[in-house]
Protein backbone atom coordinates (compact mmCIF):
# COMPACT_ATOMS: atom_id res chain seq x y z
CA UNK A 1 0.00 0.00 0.00
CA UNK A 2 1.57 3.25 -1.05
CA UNK A 3 0.98 5.99 1.47
CA UNK A 4 1.76 9.36 -0.15
CA UNK A 5 -1.05 11.63 -0.86
CA UNK A 6 -0.25 12.66 -4.31
CA UNK A 7 -3.33 14.59 -5.14
CA UNK A 8 -3.13 17.86 -6.75
CA UNK A 9 -4.56 20.63 -4.42
CA UNK A 10 -2.44 23.43 -6.07
CA UNK A 11 -5.17 25.28 -6.54
CA UNK A 12 -6.87 25.36 -2.63
CA UNK A 13 -5.24 28.50 -0.55
CA UNK A 14 -7.66 26.78 2.63
CA UNK A 15 -5.27 24.47 4.67
CA UNK A 16 -8.55 22.21 5.02
CA UNK A 17 -9.87 22.12 1.46
CA UNK A 18 -6.06 20.93 0.78
CA UNK A 19 -5.88 18.09 2.94
CA UNK A 20 -9.81 17.07 2.25
CA UNK A 21 -8.33 16.99 -1.99
CA UNK A 22 -5.77 14.68 -0.18
CA UNK A 23 -6.97 12.92 2.01
CA UNK A 24 -10.64 11.63 -0.29
CA UNK A 25 -7.99 11.25 -3.15
CA UNK A 26 -6.05 8.93 -1.24
CA UNK A 27 -8.81 6.77 0.04
CA UNK A 28 -10.16 6.41 -3.80
CA UNK A 29 -6.69 5.38 -5.20
CA UNK A 30 -5.65 3.08 -2.47
CA UNK A 31 -8.67 2.10 0.31
CA UNK A 32 -10.86 -1.37 -0.17
CA UNK A 33 -14.12 -1.72 1.91
CA UNK A 34 -12.91 -2.72 5.17
CA UNK A 35 -17.17 -4.62 5.19
CA UNK A 36 -16.12 -6.78 2.05
CA UNK A 37 -12.71 -6.54 0.89
CA UNK A 38 -13.71 -5.55 -2.72
CA UNK A 39 -12.22 -2.22 -4.08
CA UNK A 40 -12.00 0.22 -4.92
CA UNK A 41 -14.31 2.81 -3.16
CA UNK A 42 -16.87 4.98 -5.15
CA UNK A 43 -17.01 8.63 -4.23
CA UNK A 44 -20.54 10.22 -3.57
CA UNK A 45 -22.05 13.50 -5.81
CA UNK A 46 -21.28 16.67 -3.94
CA UNK A 47 -23.60 18.18 -1.47
CA UNK A 48 -24.22 14.27 -0.14
CA UNK A 49 -25.45 15.10 3.90
CA UNK A 50 -23.28 12.76 5.92
CA UNK A 51 -21.17 10.04 3.53
CA UNK A 52 -18.28 10.76 1.11
CA UNK A 53 -17.83 6.91 -0.09
CA UNK A 54 -19.51 3.93 -1.04
CA UNK A 55 -19.14 0.19 -1.43
CA UNK A 56 -20.55 -0.90 -5.08
CA UNK A 57 -20.39 -4.57 -3.85
CA UNK A 58 -22.02 -4.62 -0.21
CA UNK A 59 -23.51 -0.84 -0.38
CA UNK A 60 -21.67 0.03 2.68
CA UNK A 61 -21.50 3.91 3.13
CA UNK A 62 -18.70 5.69 4.37
CA UNK A 63 -17.99 9.35 6.09
CA UNK A 64 -14.53 10.37 6.30
CA UNK A 65 -12.66 12.24 9.02
CA UNK A 66 -9.02 13.55 9.01
CA UNK A 67 -6.17 15.61 10.89
CA UNK A 68 -2.87 16.35 10.93
CA UNK A 69 -2.97 15.65 14.69
CA UNK A 70 -4.18 12.95 16.52
CA UNK A 71 -7.61 12.70 17.09
CA UNK A 72 -9.31 13.40 20.31
CA UNK A 73 -12.63 12.08 22.30
CA UNK A 74 -14.75 13.81 19.70
CA UNK A 75 -15.21 14.73 16.37
CA UNK A 76 -17.06 17.31 14.25
CA UNK A 77 -19.48 16.30 12.36
CA UNK A 78 -22.87 18.05 10.42
CA UNK A 79 -26.25 18.69 10.78
CA UNK A 80 -27.46 17.58 14.39
CA UNK A 81 -30.80 16.80 12.96
CA UNK A 82 -29.61 15.17 9.59
CA UNK A 83 -27.01 12.66 11.80
CA UNK A 84 -30.26 11.63 13.90
CA UNK A 85 -32.61 11.14 11.94
CA UNK A 86 -30.29 8.63 9.72
CA UNK A 87 -29.41 7.37 12.85
CA UNK A 88 -32.81 6.56 13.85
CA UNK A 89 -33.23 5.31 10.47
CA UNK A 90 -30.58 2.92 10.22
CA UNK A 91 -28.74 4.62 7.48
CA UNK A 92 -26.23 6.57 9.03
CA UNK A 93 -22.53 5.83 7.14
CA UNK A 94 -19.65 3.99 9.20
CA UNK A 95 -16.87 6.44 9.97
CA UNK A 96 -13.26 6.18 8.40
CA UNK A 97 -10.62 8.19 10.55
CA UNK A 98 -7.73 9.15 8.54
CA UNK A 99 -4.54 10.68 10.44
CA UNK A 100 -1.90 12.32 7.94
CA UNK A 101 1.04 14.61 8.22
CA UNK A 102 1.27 17.69 6.10
CA UNK A 103 5.07 17.95 5.87
CA UNK A 104 5.07 15.03 3.43
CA UNK A 105 1.55 14.03 2.55
CA UNK A 106 1.90 11.21 4.34
CA UNK A 107 -1.08 8.63 5.67
CA UNK A 108 -0.34 7.59 9.04
CA UNK A 109 -2.94 5.86 10.76
CA UNK A 110 -6.22 5.34 9.00
CA UNK A 111 -9.16 3.71 11.58
CA UNK A 112 -12.83 2.53 10.92
CA UNK A 113 -15.96 2.54 13.43
CA UNK A 114 -18.51 0.61 12.04
CA UNK A 115 -22.34 1.96 11.55
CA UNK A 116 -23.28 -0.59 13.83
CA UNK A 117 -22.04 1.10 17.05
CA UNK A 118 -23.45 4.11 16.30
CA UNK A 119 -26.14 5.38 19.28
CA UNK A 120 -27.94 8.28 20.05
CA UNK A 121 -25.10 8.87 23.21
CA UNK A 122 -22.54 8.76 20.59
CA UNK A 123 -24.18 12.26 18.95
CA UNK A 124 -23.89 15.31 21.13
CA UNK A 125 -26.15 18.60 20.17
CA UNK A 126 -23.66 21.85 19.81
CA UNK A 127 -24.98 25.22 20.67
CA UNK A 128 -26.75 27.04 18.09
CA UNK A 129 -24.88 29.29 15.49
CA UNK A 130 -24.51 32.96 16.81
CA UNK A 131 -27.05 35.35 15.58
CA UNK A 132 -24.26 37.12 13.55
CA UNK A 133 -23.31 34.04 11.93
CA UNK A 134 -23.65 33.68 8.45
CA UNK A 135 -25.83 30.47 8.98
CA UNK A 136 -27.32 31.75 12.63
CA UNK A 137 -29.06 29.70 14.43
CA UNK A 138 -27.67 26.28 12.62
CA UNK A 139 -27.11 23.54 15.24
CA UNK A 140 -24.43 21.00 14.30
CA UNK A 141 -23.23 18.03 16.50
CA UNK A 142 -19.85 15.91 17.35
CA UNK A 143 -19.28 12.57 17.48
CA UNK A 144 -18.11 11.27 20.48
CA UNK A 145 -15.71 8.71 19.24
CA UNK A 146 -13.82 8.32 23.20
CA UNK A 147 -17.00 6.12 24.14
CA UNK A 148 -16.85 3.47 21.23
CA UNK A 149 -15.12 0.14 22.69
CA UNK A 150 -11.96 -0.73 21.27
CA UNK A 151 -13.99 -3.71 19.32
CA UNK A 152 -15.41 -0.93 17.12
CA UNK A 153 -12.22 0.94 16.33
CA UNK A 154 -11.00 -1.41 13.47
CA UNK A 155 -7.21 -0.15 12.25
CA UNK A 156 -6.72 -0.70 8.84
CA UNK A 157 -3.12 1.12 8.66
CA UNK A 158 -1.03 1.97 11.86
CA UNK A 159 1.59 3.70 12.03
CA UNK A 160 2.73 3.57 8.28
CA UNK A 161 2.15 -0.12 8.08
CA UNK A 162 -1.42 -1.91 6.51
CA UNK A 163 -3.08 -4.09 8.81
CA UNK A 164 -4.03 -7.48 6.83
CA UNK A 165 -6.82 -7.32 5.18
CA UNK A 166 -8.06 -10.56 6.57
CA UNK A 167 -7.29 -9.46 9.83
CA UNK A 168 -9.96 -6.10 9.14
CA UNK A 169 -12.38 -7.89 7.55
CA UNK A 170 -12.54 -10.60 10.20
CA UNK A 171 -12.67 -7.83 13.05
CA UNK A 172 -15.78 -6.17 10.89
CA UNK A 173 -17.97 -9.62 10.99
CA UNK A 174 -17.29 -9.88 14.03
CA UNK A 175 -19.23 -6.47 15.32
CA UNK A 176 -22.10 -7.87 12.90
CA UNK A 177 -24.03 -9.16 15.12
CA UNK A 178 -25.26 -5.91 16.02
CA UNK A 179 -27.31 -5.32 13.16
CA UNK A 180 -30.37 -5.08 13.12
CA UNK A 181 -30.74 -4.50 16.84
CA UNK A 182 -32.77 -1.32 18.19
CA UNK A 183 -30.63 1.55 19.35
CA UNK A 184 -31.79 0.84 22.63
CA UNK A 185 -30.40 -2.45 22.78
CA UNK A 186 -26.70 -1.64 21.27
CA UNK A 187 -26.35 0.71 23.43
CA UNK A 188 -26.47 -2.07 26.37
CA UNK A 189 -24.29 -4.25 24.92
CA UNK A 190 -22.15 -1.54 24.11
CA UNK A 191 -22.12 -0.07 27.51
CA UNK A 192 -21.67 -3.27 28.89
CA UNK A 193 -18.88 -3.89 26.59
CA UNK A 194 -17.05 -0.29 27.42
CA UNK A 195 -17.21 -1.47 31.34
CA UNK A 196 -15.97 -4.55 30.35
CA UNK A 197 -12.78 -3.06 29.02
CA UNK A 198 -12.43 -0.84 31.58
CA UNK A 199 -11.49 -3.82 33.77
CA UNK A 200 -8.19 -3.66 31.56
CA UNK A 201 -7.63 -7.15 31.98
CA UNK A 202 -8.34 -10.27 29.03
CA UNK A 203 -10.22 -12.29 32.09
CA UNK A 204 -12.60 -10.77 34.44
CA UNK A 205 -15.10 -12.12 36.62
CA UNK A 206 -18.87 -11.35 36.70
CA UNK A 207 -18.33 -9.39 39.99
CA UNK A 208 -16.13 -7.18 38.42
CA UNK A 209 -18.36 -5.85 35.89
CA UNK A 210 -21.31 -5.54 38.66
CA UNK A 211 -19.11 -3.00 40.13
CA UNK A 212 -20.65 -0.88 37.03
CA UNK A 213 -23.84 -1.35 38.79
CA UNK A 214 -24.64 2.38 39.46
CA UNK A 215 -22.75 3.68 36.67
CA UNK A 216 -24.98 1.90 34.07
CA UNK A 217 -27.79 2.38 36.51
CA UNK A 218 -26.89 6.17 35.35
CA UNK A 219 -26.86 5.32 31.62
CA UNK A 220 -30.28 3.77 32.02
CA UNK A 221 -32.48 4.88 34.76
CA UNK A 222 -35.63 3.72 33.32
CA UNK A 223 -34.10 0.36 34.20
CA UNK A 224 -34.33 -1.22 37.47
CA UNK A 225 -33.05 -4.44 36.96
CA UNK A 226 -29.44 -3.63 36.39
CA UNK A 227 -28.01 -6.92 37.51
CA UNK A 228 -30.23 -9.16 34.78
CA UNK A 229 -29.73 -6.80 32.20
CA UNK A 230 -25.75 -7.13 32.80
CA UNK A 231 -26.16 -10.66 32.85
CA UNK A 232 -28.21 -11.08 29.78
CA UNK A 233 -25.49 -8.62 27.38
CA UNK A 234 -22.45 -10.60 28.94
CA UNK A 235 -24.69 -13.67 27.70
CA UNK A 236 -25.26 -11.31 24.21
CA UNK A 237 -21.62 -10.76 24.03
CA UNK A 238 -21.14 -14.30 24.43
CA UNK A 239 -23.30 -15.68 21.62
CA UNK A 240 -21.49 -12.98 19.53
CA UNK A 241 -17.88 -14.22 20.38
CA UNK A 242 -16.87 -11.53 21.65
CA UNK A 243 -16.61 -13.10 25.14
CA UNK A 244 -15.53 -16.48 26.39
CA UNK A 245 -17.73 -18.33 29.20
CA UNK A 246 -14.95 -19.56 31.24
CA UNK A 247 -17.62 -21.19 34.10
CA UNK A 248 -18.06 -20.32 37.79
CA UNK A 249 -18.78 -16.06 37.10
CA UNK A 250 -15.85 -16.13 34.97
CA UNK A 251 -15.20 -14.67 31.22
CA UNK A 252 -12.54 -13.77 28.89
CA UNK A 253 -12.30 -11.21 25.50
CA UNK A 254 -11.50 -13.20 22.71
CA UNK A 255 -9.17 -11.71 20.63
Amino acid sequence: MDFEMREDADGYNNAAQRARVWTEGWVLRQMYCPSCGSEPLSEFGNNRPVADFQCLICQEEYELKSTGKKFGKKVNDGAYETMMTRLKSDTVPSLMLLRYTASDKMVQDLSVIPKQFFVTDLIERRKPLAATARRAGWVGCNILIGRVPKAGRIALVNNRIAVPKDTVIDRWAKTQFLRGKSLATKGWVLDVLNCVEKIGQAEFTLAEVYAFENYLGEMHPENNNVRPKIRQQLQVLRDAGVLEFLGRGRYRLTK
